[in-house]
């Protein structure tokens, strides 16, 4: 057995058992795939996938076992490569970044920037999705570290720890009636046209969570996942805008706009800190995360890593 054949299962798997699309992500042949699963299986013993034909039904139960076996192989290899990147060239590589828009657009530019300065020969790559997107791709080694406000707690497979906390706010053009009211309600906010975020972003499950315990149907007249595309409809009279809070911070262009708090009604959120669970966390990568919070110390961070300092021993 050898590590292409690893390789080769647990990508079929991420492609939902579809050969010409694992081929094409590996960039050969599926003869040569169908074939190094076969061979795999014969030298275990054991039928990894169900058949119809030549294609692959689902994955058998001696398959999920295997499965996870070459799932550790995987990552060890992947430390493996870390490690002597790590003591090859203690200050170059690459840091991925796997994020949603508003904290790539709001949050990070700042630790982005002071990583740089500290680590000048390390390249930074973001990759930006939605929050269970940001949870995949560190699953699927495409990043090293994640920053999002949901999904990310909810995968076992990964580690994740506070980093900062952050509320609504209401967006609307300062000529709007609304502009002269300090602490809104509920009430007040169903009577509007909302522009908000997609159910799954930033937040949201909160916002619907508070109007349902109000027994309020709100008047969604937009859904978007970016900061910036929600002001702009508000800015068109489309209706009043929830943000994030860090969109509004500062934001030059923004001086048409009026933002009033909304923690009150919708409660605190918290960003969340992800790195996979038994990755090796290359220095800069740590380094980043004390970047990201002055509470997220190297120290802190390889506990975590170890399981000697589960997330619920850090609060914020």
């Amino acid at each position: 057995m050898n590590l292409h054949q690893f390789r080769f299962v647990q990508e079929a798997v991420r492609r939902d058992l579809n050969l010409t699309e694992t081929a094409k992500a590996l960039f050969t042949s599926q003869p040569g795939i169908s074939k190094a699963i076969l061979e795999l299986e014969e030298e275990l013993g054991v039928d990894i996938f169900a058949r119809h034909g030549k294609r692959l039904k689902r994955v058998t139960e001696p398959g999920q076992q295997v499965l996870k076996s070459v799932e550790i192989i995987m990552r060890e290899v992947a430390n493996l490569k870390r490690i002597g990147q790590e003591f090859s060239k203690q200050d170059t590589g690459t840091l991925r970044i796997a994020t949603t828009h508003t904290q790539a657009r709001y949050f990070l530019p700042e630790p982005v920037a002071l990583l740089r300065r500290r680590y000048p020969k390390v390249q930074v790559v973001l990759h930006q999705g939605m929050p269970e997107q940001v949870a995949r791709m560190l699953l699927d080694d495409v990043a090293e570290i994640g920053l999002a406000t949901e999904a990310l707690a909810t995968h076992p497979e990964l580690v994740t720890l506070p980093c900062h906390e952050w509320q609504h706010v209401m967006v609307v053009p300062a000529g709007h009636p609304l502009a002269a009211v300090e602490r809104p309600t509920l009430e007040q906010l169903g009577a509007q046209p909302l522009v908000l975020y997609q159910p799954t972003m930033t937040g949201r499950t909160r916002i619907d969570l508070a109007f349902a315990r109000a027994e309020i149907k709100p008047l969604v007249a937009l859904e978007a996942i970016d900061s910036d595309v929600i002001k702009t409809y508000v800015r068109l009279g489309l209706g009043v805008g929830v943000v994030a809070e860090l969109a509004m911070r500062g934001e030059p262009g923004d001086g048409d706009l009026v933002a009033r708090p909304l923690g009150h009604l919708f409660g605190p959120n918290t960003t969340r800190v992800a790195f996979k669970r038994g990755a090796y966390l290359r220095q800069f990568v740590t380094a980043f995360a004390e970047l990201l919070s002055p509470r997220l110390t190297a120290a802190l961070v390889q506990r975590a890593m170890t399981g000697e300092a589960p997330s619920s021993d850090y609060e914020l």
